[in-house]
């Protein structure tokens, strides 16, 4: 569904909304410097990423020229971050690719230096500092992707560690330190165990080298560190904190954001959020339909747990849904820049971009901008989107909606809850919902639950399992371990139920995400994310997992906007009734002549005075309703 042509009248709307936008955000960057560092981040940041057209082939030439088109094109609308994307350090030369050895460039501190073949203007010691001036130059900022820790070809080499304050090796306790003493071998990258592998924080040789690393980036000029396998799977609060502390130390204020968020939860970002500025909470989001739906249960968790906006390193942390793979782009960890274009759809790109925006996600672009068409740059600069990505408030799922399909489905649709014997669906929600509870202990020593209306004796069932202790850094007493059990299906191999972003059954292993509580409330709760298991037959589950979603914000005007989701591969009817909104929104809306309702793409208005607010969404779609009074 191609957005509309809009009427001269709603252009001229659009053009002042876009000034308004703009000048707001100008408004905000001013005071965030006035403050300095501590308010750097009081908006979600957008910029442009070289991972999804470039993977890690992206070379001094073609960044400058994306660089430069940024800044003609997308700095007018907030985007003002120029990202390097991982393995800069790296020669691309044969045998070189993402988890090789022996290919990077390393100084004589073991600090990554850029490849001077891709990068020629580092040569001579100078890093990314001519690199960084030509991008100030263009009004943005600059940043680069890291890999947690110290580099494996360091600790091997056992290269001696700066001592900032010296300008001399470090040492302590009468003897220099090097690489091979602070680096921890038995925590490597889960997902580049040849490249990277944990800092020993604990040491103040290892503190040393982290201060030797990130000064040397301030000094080249950078102003944004996306920092890789530290969170999620590889998770290690201690690093974040201890990196955070370092970047606070740092006369020049660097933006510090966390990935790859594999398996992360609002629990597990519990305690990082105010030390980092924003923080990634699914995986590598690429330009699949598949890689998309996941994201409304994740954004949906992170906003119920009132995260989004919460207090962060310098102003403000957001939950970051990763980038857009729109344009033209490559394929994950090959060598080869871009060359084909997105296998998105026009409506599930659109419902991509209203998505993050709605969950006041980063917007990070990830394609090609050499080539980028008119529906694309119209797509990620759309001023009512913006608008929403930076001042709205109270976003959030919005969950009284009534959906039926008007047409049959297209395609085969998968499902992202887990489905046991053809009849439920397990699923995970905040303990809060109501759909959480009904869990029990029977006396086989099973966890059960019925579902269904019709037939009170259908039931789920998982066996209790000894619980294994746990290794990733979750400690539990004694009184507490007696509670809590590992659950296993039943008459299956199918090993033990561990609660990721959608429960599934895997390997036993010694992790809390295997680990649940039965509560005195009869919920079935998750010690690794702090949610709750619910349970439906699928027939009750499929709108839920591949139906209707909606979501609602207030702008700052007291505007309210109102977004349709058709996950779903059929066309849906998707309502909502104006009491309902009402009842979120805290005010009437359904007042004559008092109150407007416009859908967005087309610009047409809508009567409130009917009762509900409703309309056709094709497959993947959405919709966007822009309510003021």
């Amino acid at each position: 569904m191609a957005m509309a042509a809009s009427p001269p009248r709603v252009l001229c709307a659009a053009l002042l909304v876009l000034l308004a936008s703009s000048l707001i955000w100008a408004s905000c960057e001013a005071e965030a410097a006035g403050d300095g560092r501590r308010r750097l981040a009081m908006l979600p940041p957008r910029g442009w990423n070289s991972y999804d057209s470039f993977s890690w082939t992206i070379d001094e030439a073609a960044f400058l020229h994306n660089a430069q088109i940024m800044a003609d094109r997308l700095l007018p609308h907030g985007y003002q971050y120029a990202v390097i994307d991982f393995l800069w350090y790296r020669k691309n030369a044969n045998g070189s690719g993402e988890d090789s050895y022996g290919f990077d460039s390393v100084d004589q501190w073991g600090r990554p230096f850029p490849d001077p073949e891709r990068f020629p203007s580092s040569a001579g010691g100078e890093g990314f500092k001519h690199v960084a001036d030509k991008v100030h130059a263009m009004g943005l900022k600059f940043g680069i992707h890291l890999m947690n820790g110290i580099s494996t070809q360091a600790v091997n080499a056992s290269t001696p560690i700066l001592d900032v304050d010296t300008g001399k090796a470090y040492v302590e306790d009468g003897r220099q330190w090097t690489a091979s003493d602070i680096g921890l071998t038995h925590r490597t990258c889960a997902w580049m165990s040849n490249g990277f592998m944990s800092v020993n924080t604990d040491a103040g040789a290892g503190r040393a080298f982290l201060r030797s690393l990130y000064r040397q980036y301030a000094d080249w000029g950078v102003n944004f560190v996306k920092l890789d396998c530290i969170f999620g799977t590889d998770y290690s609060p201690k690093e974040i904190m201890a990196v955070s502390e370092t970047l606070k130390e740092l006369e020049r204020p660097v933006i510090l954001s966390i990935s790859p968020g594999t398996e992360v939860t609002p629990a597990l970002a519990e305690n990082i959020t105010q030390h980092v500025d924003m923080y990634r909470i699914t995986g590598d989001d690429w330009d699949s339909w598949k890689d998309v739906r996941p994201h409304f249960d994740v954004a949906r968790s992170f906003a119920d747990a009132n995260k989004i906006g919460a207090t962060g390193l310098r102003g403000r942390s957001w939950p970051d849904l990763d980038m857009l793979p729109f344009g033209r782009l490559t394929d994950a960890g090959v060598n080869q820049g871009p060359h084909r274009s997105t296998n998105l759809t026009f409506d599930e790109q659109l419902t991509q971009m209203v998505l993050w925006s709605m969950a006041k996600s980063p917007l990070m672009y990830g394609g090609d901008l050499r080539h980028l068409n008119d529906d694309t740059f119209d797509l990620i600069t759309h001023p009512t989107l913006l608008k929403i990505n930076h001042h709205t408030k109270n976003n959030m799922e919005f969950g009284y909606i009534h959906s039926e399909r008007t047409s049959e489905r297209n395609e085969h649709s998968g499902r992202s809850d887990l489905t046991n014997n053809g009849g439920t669906v397990l699923g995970l929600a905040t303990c809060n919902d109501k759909n959480t509870g009904g869990w029990h202990s029977s006396s086989k020593d099973h966890i059960c639950r019925g579902f269904g209306i019709q037939n009170d004796n259908a039931s789920f069932c998982m066996s209790k399992a000894k619980l294994l202790p746990t290794s990733d850094g979750v400690t539990m007493s004694g009184v507490e371990d007696q509670a809590k059990f590992h659950l296993v299906g039943i008459d299956t191999n199918d090993g033990c139920l561990d609660a990721s972003v959608s429960p599934m059954f895997s390997t036993c292993e010694q992790h809390s995400k295997q680990v649940w509580e039965l509560t005195e409330n009869g919920q079935l709760k998750s010690s690794y994310s702090g949610l709750c298991a619910t349970m439906k037959s699928s027939k009750e589950g499929e709108s839920e997992t591949t139906g209707a979603r909606a979501w609602t914000a207030t702008g700052d005007k007291g505007e309210i906007y109102l977004a349709f989701f058709n996950l779903d591969t059929a066309s849906r009817k998707i309502a909502v009734r104006v009491p309902d909104l009402e009842k979120v929104a805290g005010q009437k809306l359904a007042r004559k002549h008092l109150c407007t309702c416009t859908e967005v793409w087309s610009g047409k208005s809508r009567s409130l005075m009917k009762g509900d607010i409703s309309e056709v969404v094709s497959a993947h779609g959405s919709i966007l309703f822009e309510i003021q009074c």
